[in-house]
Parts: structure tokens; sequence; C-alpha cells
């Protein structure tokens, strides 16, 4: 059945969230960007009282009320207000009169935490590059003098006739090994993605069935999957090592005991990469563990940094790094009993192409 189109085109791929309002103040229309606000879709939307849907928010129905009255437009720069569910919304909005149709008012929201969120992504994608440009260099720097102590260490060895001295040159062999292996996946991450047309459930069973035989189903990994998900043009393995990374992560973070829980979303009218997006996935990785130390979450994706003794510090790197080569974006919420990394994978139609 071929949808019907929208009465208003014009507003549908806004960014900002738009209501129409009766003269009843009941929600007539709502574009992509307002049903993502309000986590409700216009079926659901339509004939909702606004001091219902934003209810405990006398200074925002107080300036609707006065707007009306007075058939002037408002704007309000920074407000909360409490949406469904007792969410609490961080906005600015406009309330402008109109005569459209059965509409009497129009209703702009800019989502402040949006705004902060676009602006963060942008600071981490300039201090990524600047670290992947510093790592990649030092580990070029490094690479030489390492292969030439490594062979050395190996000259010397055969020099020596006491045993007991060969096992000190092994441990220079193999910490310089060890050191090789190090710089070789610093500099890995440069590959550009190979895409072709994947289901994003089959990189979460992937990653689910590997982390349960590794952990010997200890903890528990719980599913919470929209299956209604498009296809996604990806890199398969590259986001296979991206969930990889954080699961992983978390199962070590858990330390044998508790549950990780993938979850998957669809979402509408979204700016990823400065680039506005019809429809992008959204994929949940959260655990109930201790949380991320305070002292490293704001470093928490630079090399070389971990909150684990003896881990190397490039699996969230090398995760932001594949996630930013598929224009999209990973960010984090953590405190004590709930950790959740969040990935956003545009879905780039044809016509965006």
């Amino acid at each position: 059945m071929v949808a019907s189109p929208s009465p208003y085109p014009g507003l549908e791929l806004l960014s900002t969230a738009v209501l129409l309002l009766d003269k009843h103040l009941h929600v007539r229309y709502a574009n992509p960007a307002a049903e993502n606000l309000f986590a409700l879709s216009m079926k659901n939307l339509a004939d909702f009282p606004i001091d219902q849907l934003l209810y405990g928010s006398d200074i925002f129905l107080a300036t609707l009320q006065n707007a009306l009255a007075s058939n002037a437009s408002y704007n309000e720069h920074e407000l909360t207000l409490t949406g469904p569910g007792q969410v609490q919304l961080n906005v600015s909005y406009t309330i402008t009169p109109v005569d459209l149709n059965d509409c009497l008012v129009l209703l702009e929201f800019r989502q402040l935490d949006q705004q902060m969120r676009i602006a963060r992504e942008e600071r981490l994608r300039e201090q990524h590059d600047l670290n992947r440009s510093l790592i990649r260099n030092l580990a070029h720097e490094i690479r030489n003098p390492l292969g030439g102590i490594r062979g050395a260490a190996q000259l010397l060895e055969r020099e020596l006739e006491r045993r007991d001295l060969r096992e000190y040159t092994g441990v220079i062999v193999k910490e310089a090994d060890r050191l090789q292996s190090l710089m070789d996946r610093l500099l890995i991450p440069h590959r550009l993605p190979q895409p072709s047309p994947i289901n994003i459930h089959e990189v979460l069973e992937r990653v689910r069935s590997l982390m349960l035989a590794e952990t010997q189903q200890s903890i528990r990994i719980l599913r919470d999957y929209d299956p209604s998900l498009p296809s996604l043009t990806a890199d398969k393995e590259q986001l296979i090592q991206v969930v990889l990374n954080i699961v992983r992560n978390a199962a070590q973070a858990l330390q044998g005991n508790g549950d990780i829980t993938l979850r998957t979303r669809v979402i509408r009218q979204i700016t990823l990469a400065k680039r506005r997006h019809r429809h992008a996935i959204q994929v949940d990785i959260s655990d109930n563990g201790p949380g991320i130390p305070e002292a490293i979450r704001d470093r928490i994706f630079s090399p070389l940094v971990s909150g684990r003794e003896g881990g190397s510090g490039l699996g969230l790197s090398l995760a932001q790094t594949y996630i930013s080569q598929h224009h999209g974006s990973i960010e984090f919420t953590s405190q004590p009993g709930k950790t959740c990394f969040t990935l956003l994978l545009p879905i780039i139609a044809k016509d965006e192409g």
C-alpha cells in the first residue's frame, strides 16, 4: 500500500521538531523530527492535547496562551520541558500563530542536547584525527629502531655460550615482537572500508556467539532488536570488530558476572558528520558493570588509554576510527550500574549518494 503524501512536505526534512495545533490546542501534525523528539509516531501524536504531551511545563503553556491572545510570535532560548514518560527535554522553542488549514499555531523545538552532541562529535573527530596522526608518526619512528634492537639481540644470542644468558636475549626478542605487533595494530586502522549490503543483526549475533564462547556463558548477553530495520551498506568485518571491542570491554568490566544488552532502533532525520540523513541505525551496547573510571572518561577514545591493567587502550580508538570511516558516530554514558555505548550509522539512500 502506498503511503499518503504529507500535507506539509516542506516541514518533513527539517531538523527541528515541528507541531501544528488546532484551536483546541490538540496536535494535528508532527514532522519526523518531532516524532523522534517525543518518541511517538504521528499516529499516536494525532489529537494529543499539548498540555498532556508537555505536562507540568507551566511557563511554556502560559507563553503559548499569550502568543494566541496577542497573535504574536514568541521565542524562548532555553527551557526544560517534561515530555511523555516524564522525559526531560532541554529545548529552545518558537511559538508562531498561523492560519493553515485547521491549524492555528506552529510550535518549533530545537533540542539543545542534540546541538551539544553535534558540537561534541565535531570536537571528538578533530581530536581523534590529531591523535591518529601523532600515533601513526610515532609508530613509524619506533618500527625502525625496534627492528635493529631485535636483530642485535639475535646476533648477540649466537655469540653467547652460556644458556642462562641466552634467556635474556630471548626476552629482548619476545618483547620486541610484542611491540612490533602493537605498532602494526596502530597502523592497520587506515584500511578503507569495503562496503556491501549487510544486516546489522548478523553483526551483533556474530559477536554474541563469539563472546558467549569466550566467557563460557558466565555473562548473559540479552537482545532487544527491532526486526524492521533496513539493510545497511557497510564493511561487515569492521563493524564486527567495533562491536566486539566494546562488548569485550564490557565483559572484562563485569568480571564474569552481569548482563550485556544489545539494542537496535531506527532514527529518523539525524545529522551525522555534518550531513543530514533521513534514517540511521542506532545500536546501544549496555552493561550493568561498575562504570568507566571518571579519570579517563574524557580520554576514553584516545589511543593507549585503558581502564584495565594490562590493556593496550587500542580497542575503543580503533572502534572510533572504523565508525568515522562509515560517517557515523560513537559516544557513551556511564555511571555505576549502567554504561551504554551508542553507535549511529547512516542509511544512505540512492538519491543521497
